[in-house]
């Protein structure tokens, strides 16, 4: 950040990433779960520029590609990458390609992509906020295209807003976006409840900007009340999930109180949907926190019993006051809801025919 702020680890590191899957282990979860191809299950692949070009802009895809090679550089805004990491963000994204093919064939249930960089800020023309590649965008436009799928819908509960998983499908009714996200947190002046896509696509664009301070309350009404009946209207084929775990209550980066637990229920609600889900692995800047959150998702989506680990964060959290839903979050829940009234009709005329 320069001038007098002195320097410290970089949020957007491999350790809570690292530690999330070393817990995964630990607890002896992993040993349950479909990991390798030769077992059936994803195929772990670099996405081809092909794939990359139909999100992002070619220049921007060679630009990456090119400064990668020469030592990195900045994607965009607050995008930094060093050598090499063409090929790890390429890989990032094809391996939510090899994951959407895994459950739309049935070789798993559901998948969970354990990766980074993030990418849902990622627009056509350049990296932001940690993101090089958009993977959630690349899986969803390959399922649209190469898979034929007339309906996906992707749900993004990372505390920030998903401008470029909005952005790319802006005017697809065949995708449907749904952000729960932070108000006016990052990035600045995107996510709005009126930003609701365009042309064949309006209304299949929805933000839940939630105020600083929502936690137990406002997120499960938000999902109860704007998520669910989305999803029975629009009845995807698959649902891609940007999961970030930095509405936690400990994360640097967002003002949320969530516990650890809220993330597996909600993994849970959306695995019971009797339809295919992939999560794509997005922020989540605790290292203490994020490991917990994305042990809660992986167990909801197995289908497994609650391991005996203990997250000792988690009574706290769920204890702190203001936990329930406050008059000035349901405000926004409820002005969504009016906004979505009319669509939902239009999304279950659509699905019959």
């Amino acid at each position: 950040m320069g001038y007098y702020v002195e320097p410290g680890q970089y949020y957007e590191s491999a350790e809570a990433k690292r530690r999330m899957r070393n817990l995964v282990d630990a607890c002896g979860l992993l040993e349950l779960l479909v990991t390798d191809v030769r077992d059936g299950g994803v195929v772990r692949r670099a996405a081809t520029r092909q794939e990359l070009e139909a999100v992002h802009a070619p220049a921007y895809v060679e630009r990456v590609a090119a400064a990668s090679g020469k030592g990195g550089g900045d994607a965009g805004d607050c995008a930094f990458y060093g050598p090499g990491s063409f090929a790890i963000a390429a890989l990032a994204a094809g391996c939510a390609i090899g994951a959407v093919d895994a459950v739309a064939e049935g070789r798993v249930d559901n998948a969970y992509v354990l990766c980074r960089p993030p990418g849902h800020h990622a627009t056509r023309e350049m990296g932001m906020g940690f993101c090089v590649f958009n993977s959630v965008a690349v899986a969803a436009k390959h399922a649209r295209t190469r898979l034929r799928m007339g309906r996906v819908a992707v749900v993004d509960y990372d505390v920030h807003h998903g401008n470029g998983t909005e952005e790319a499908f802006y005017g697809d009714p065949g995708v449907l976006v749904v952000s729960v996200h932070e108000d006016s947190l990052y990035p600045l002046g995107t996510g709005k409840v009126e930003d609701r896509g365009e042309g064949a696509g309006e209304g299949y664009n929805v933000n839940v900007p939630l105020p600083p301070g929502s936690g137990v309350g406002a997120y499960t009404e938000a999902f109860d009340r704007i998520v669910h009946p989305l999803l029975d209207a629009f009845e995807p084929e698959i649902i891609l999930v940007s999961s970030g775990f930095d509405a936690s209550a400990l994360d640097p980066l967002g003002h949320m109180m969530l516990p650890s637990g809220w993330f597996g229920e909600a993994a849970a609600r959306l695995a019971a949907r009797g339809v295919g889900v992939v999560f794509v692995h997005e922020g989540g800047y605790s290292e203490v926190a994020a490991p917990f959150c994305g042990l809660r998702v992986l167990e909801a989506m197995a289908g497994v019993p609650k391991s005996n680990v203990v997250d000792v964060m988690e009574g706290e959290i769920r204890a702190y006051g203001y936990q329930e839903t406050q008059a000035h979050q349901r405000a926004v829940i409820d002005r969504v809801e009016r906004e979505i009234e009319e669509v939902k009709g239009l999304m279950r005329s659509r699905a019959a025919a």
